[in-house]
């Protein structure tokens, strides 16, 4: 098996599916990318069992099919050092060594049998729908902040999404914070929701984030995959029953304060300083046209109180947030002003972007208040 490859065509494949090698694997087989070389075309596979993803490219030149696995970090390090040179691949399909030429360098290691690697899962009886990169991309970010980490409710460390023909939603919580992201200009044919575990959409993310390309997603019951430009992504879907969000969400909230966005996000960053660092509360205070932001934290007698300037419409009100799950919020929303929305200060606080110039988006991010100290 010989072939003939660009290096840097070759590291910029390599580096799109090197994150799904885990840094600890239990099977030593799963530290290599699996080459093979099937006529003229050159498919490369990563996987850590539950994602597996894989690139197809064209090498220069090929001679001899064939499938071999190659220890991906000793491969990715050799070719960060070179120029953008083609290099050369010969590997013995007997004894398993690989020679790599590139310029006036000769590099030998070791490979591993092909029929070790974990095979790709074939999907069975799947529904596909076709999404736009950038509604992939944008579902994501705006999504993934907001999962748990929490091993015990599996369900809630994933993105859920609920296709329909009206749109497409995809909702992430922790329990503290809920984003829902909806699309009306993305329609499935047929109605069905799955939740998407994070890792793979960790690697979607940074992938699709600069592409403007049609994204095809098949799934089926246990399995959800991608397909775009070279890249295939398969990942097998969390199990279980997601919470009915649309529950949580309060429906009458007639408190209602406008504010600026950046101006929020500063001050609360700055009076988060303040806060106690176990519970990072701060209080909104709130009349009229005005927001008093504060925090303390008596154990080591600091404190903190800004004076904005807001547009409100309700009761006077004084309610607590946790500031790590504002900043949060506030920097994943993309519009100058915000509309955060209240019932109680027992009950969960909405924000919502004011004037959003995607008509096509709607999103909606809850945060849950905390208790404050008298």
């Amino acid at each position: 098996m010989k072939f003939i490859v660009s290096s840097t065509l070759l590291l910029k494949n390599l580096q799109a599916i090197n994150g799904v090698i885990n840094s600890s694997n239990t099977l030593p087989i799963l530290d290599d990318f699996l080459f093979e070389l099937k006529e003229n075309e050159l498919s490369i596979t990563s996987s850590d069992l539950e994602t597996t993803m894989s690139v197809t490219l064209i090498p220069d030149k090929t001679d001899e099919t064939g499938s071999i696995a190659i220890p991906a970090k000793i491969l990715v390090d050799t070719l960060k050092t070179f120029a953008d040179i083609p290099v050369s691949f010969s590997i013995n399909d007997d004894t398993l060594l690989i020679e790599i030429s590139a310029g006036e360098g000769k590099y030998r290691l070791s490979g591993h049998k092909s029929d070790e690697y974990p095979r790709t899962p074939i999907l069975e009886e799947t529904t596909a729908i076709e999404l736009n990169s950038s509604v992939v991309a944008n579902a994501i970010n705006k999504t993934l902040f907001a999962t748990g980490n929490d091993e015990l409710r599996l369900v809630l460390s994933g993105v859920f999404c609920e296709l329909s023909p009206d749109d497409v939603t995809f909702v992430a919580t922790d329990a503290h914070k809920l984003v829902r992201y909806k699309r009306t200009d993305a329609k499935s044919t047929d109605s069905a929701s799955f939740i998407l575990p994070k890792k793979p959409l960790n690697l979607l993310k940074t992938i699709l984030a600069s592409q403007d390309i049609p994204v095809k997603i098949e799934y089926n019951l246990t399995n959800a995959f991608f397909s775009f430009s070279n890249i295939n992504l398969i990942c097998r879907l969390i199990d279980g029953k997601y919470p009915n969000y649309d529950a949580v969400i309060p429906a009458e909230n007639p408190n209602k304060m406008v504010i600026d966005r950046i101006l929020l996000l500063n001050t609360i960053r700055r009076v988060a300083i303040f806060a106690n660092q176990s519970t990072h509360q701060i209080r909104f205070k709130i009349s009229g046209k005005e927001l008093v932001l504060s925090a303390e934290d008596i154990d080591f007698s600091n404190e903190a109180k800004e004076r904005l300037t807001c547009t409100y419409e309700g009761d006077d009100m004084e309610i607590g947030f946790n500031s790590k799950f504002m900043l949060e919020m506030l920097n994943n929303i993309d519009t100058d002003e915000i509309k955060l929305e209240m019932s109680a200060p027992n009950r969960a606080g909405i924000l919502l972007p004011v004037d959003n110039k995607n008509k096509d988006e709607d999103i909606l991010m809850l945060v849950m208040p905390v208790m404050l100290n008298k």
